[in-house]
């Protein structure tokens, strides 16, 4: 099957390793990939900023950019990919674009659904031993519905033991420019995200949104915990 792959700003300025990894599991799965070389910011800071007029010649970039072909886009990152779904909605004032933009919005799709609903995979032959905990995003369980795609496949993963803990749903305090315009709260948020999921000791946290495990990463390591942060794409291409 022929794929795109939507990269995301984090994934091509911050976490590089999680881009390839998306990739190559991605190939390993029996997918070409493309990379539409002129696609850029999603927009999303802009936006949930309130600056949406200010976002748009970025969106039409990005909906130019994504149509040279009609083959899914696939999206390592939750929140970019609510974001793009978000499209038709910012433009309704100009309906080509708008049409245009429900286009790409419907081609849109996060890794893990993409690989569960549409190539019917939930055991990609990963293995990595160790206690793990799983961080579902907002954006990812909340605004698109994906819950169960990450922890079928995180099950399916050998050695991997996960394990619940309290609160495990509540959001980690990130909200993209929450976290600035709101520090003090985004940063109570998260110390109490990280005193839930230490409660059980893992070695490992994973997620499907970088920016979160990026704030969480964060807090980890200010408290000096020993835990991992690992995106579901790096422990899927594990063995």
């Amino acid at each position: 099957m022929n794929v795109n792959f939507f990269v995301t700003c984090i994934g091509d300025a911050l976490k590089s390793r999680m881009a390839r990894d998306s990739v190559l599991l991605l190939e390993k799965l029996g997918c070409h990939v493309n990379f539409p070389e002129k696609q850029g910011c999603c927009g999303q800071p802009a936006i949930n900023s309130g600056y949406i007029k200010e976002a748009i010649p970025g969106m039409k970039n990005l909906i130019a950019a994504l149509e040279e072909n009609d083959d899914p886009i696939i999206s390592p990152a939750g929140s970019c990919t609510y974001a793009v779904k978000s499209y038709p909605t910012y433009l309704a004032e100009e309906p080509e674009w708008a049409l245009r933009a429900e286009k790409v919005a419907a081609r849109m799709q996060d890794l893990t659904s993409f690989i569960v609903n549409k190539l019917g995979v939930v055991d990609v032959g990963a293995s990595l031993q160790g206690r793990a905990v799983y961080h579902p995003s907002c954006s990812l369980a909340r605004k698109l519905g994906v819950k169960d795609e990450p922890l079928t496949l995180l099950k399916n993963v050998r050695g991997l033991e996960l394990l619940p803990f309290a609160e495990q749903d509540t959001c980690c305090g990130f909200g993209g420019t929450f976290s600035v315009k709101m520090a003090e709260i985004s940063g109570e948020m998260v110390k109490e995200k990280v005193s839930h999921l230490m409660e059980v000791r893992p070695e490992y946290l994973i997620g499907a949104d970088v920016s979160c495990l990026l704030n969480i990463s964060g807090r980890l390591q200010r408290e000096g915990q020993k835990v991992k942060v690992m995106h579901i794409a790096e422990v899927l291409m594990s063995r």
